[in-house]
């Protein structure tokens, strides 16, 4: 299949004359509560406890919700989901309603124990987050003495228990130069996959805002993590950068090469930002969001069910609607394979629909 053709598949995907697109996955924020004070944190994470939590009773209701109407992969994250004691029953849950469950633990918490009753509850994936090569430079990203150490003790047991890894790595000016050295470090480690996300300024993250790569930069690394995907064993994806799929078609026609209908592990028809398109992020207390950095209410749980919200919520109906992009995304050819980080976007202007602030890219037309 031709890049021209995947394309032409995709724009078909999200459009479904009118109707709106499958819901793919889900990062459901089981609890806010954290023991890391990590300086990106989205959700400004302390150890809380937070109050108004869904109960267990809801976040059951809630699988059956999703499942009744999509088959998403649910990613079970916080805070840090294991501080949430009823995490193990959510997970087994999901498993028997024929659901994907994957989780996103920092991994100081994990033990023997832990590991092999996530692998039990049917948790598919495990993602653990090294922000640095090294003990120092993760431990200053996380901001807390100990951080490093006690992700790769984690990694050890998730090993022990059989159960596959991937590495995430959130990419500021900070650790920009240790890419190479951290994605050697996950193959190294035995991990199945290496994810980056390029910094989205919300939360703690605000703070970090003159630590943001800026567009050529952030496009040279992008061009970088392209060039990986050949020499590393590992599924590379790049997330909150969706520059990265015009780069991906870009590329490949160059070179005249054809992108399979799995790439690396991946599904090539995915696009960049997926917020309301083909993902969603459900907070603590219920309320949904096209992402977790896109704090833009979409709806809550407490008052309609999420297949209502899905297709129905404002904010993702405008999410589908490619003709009021602004700027230069709205004029952009990629348009439907990138999409802009509309978290940025937001961030910058106070509007989602803006241009992406960090993109250099001029378009054709």
């Amino acid at each position: 299949m031709q890049v021209e053709n995947q394309d032409s598949f995709l724009q078909q995907k999200i459009s479904l004359e009118g109707k709106a697109p499958t819901l793919r996955m889900i990062a459901w924020e089981v609890t806010r509560s954290c023991n890391l004070n990590c300086c990106h944190c989205r959700a400004a994470a302390e150890r809380g406890p937070y109050p108004d939590e869904l109960s267990t009773d809801e976040s059951l209701k809630l699988i059956d919700d999703i499942a009744a109407f999509s088959q998403p992969v649910i990613i079970l994250t916080g805070g840090e989901p294991l501080l949430r004691e009823d995490v193990y029953e959510i997970a087994s849950y999901g498993t028997s309603r024929g659901l994907r469950m994957v989780m996103a633990p920092n991994g100081t918490l994990l033990d023997a124990q832990k590991a092999e009753r996530l692998k039990t509850c049917g948790i598919q994936r495990v993602s653990i987050s090294l922000d640095g090569a090294t003990r120092e430079s993760h431990d200053n990203f996380r901001r807390v003495e100990g951080a490093f150490d006690g992700a790769l003790k984690g990694i050890e047991y998730l090993r022990a228990a059989g159960l596959e890894f991937q590495i995430n790595t959130t990419v500021t000016l900070k650790n920009q130069r240790d890419l190479p050295a951290i994605l050697d470090l996950a193959v190294r480690l035995g991990a199945v996959a290496h994810h980056i996300f390029l910094l989205v300024p919300t939360g703690r993250g605000r703070d970090l805002a003159q630590e943001t790569i800026q567009a050529e930069e952030y496009e040279r690394t992008l061009h970088w993590f392209y060039e990986q995907r050949e020499k590393s064993s590992l599924q590379l994806k790049a997330t909150c950068a969706p520059h990265y799929y015009r780069i991906l078609r870009q590329r490949t026609k160059e070179e005249g090469k054809i992108i399979p209908p799995q790439f690396h592990g991946l599904d090539a028809m995915t696009r960049g930002c997926l917020g309301g398109i083909g993902f969603c992020f459900i907070s603590h207390q219920g309320d949904v969001q096209p992402c977790g950095y896109l704090e833009v209410f979409s709806g809550s749980l407490r008052k309609q069910g999420l297949r209502e919200i899905w297709e129905s919520s404002t904010v993702f109906k405008r999410l589908r609607d490619f003709s009021i992009y602004k700027g230069r995304c709205g004029r952009c050819e990629y348009l439907r394979v990138c999409g802009g980080c509309r978290a940025r976007a937001f961030a910058k202007e106070g509007d989602y629909m803006a241009e992406e602030p960090l993109c250099g890219y001029q378009p054709q037309k």
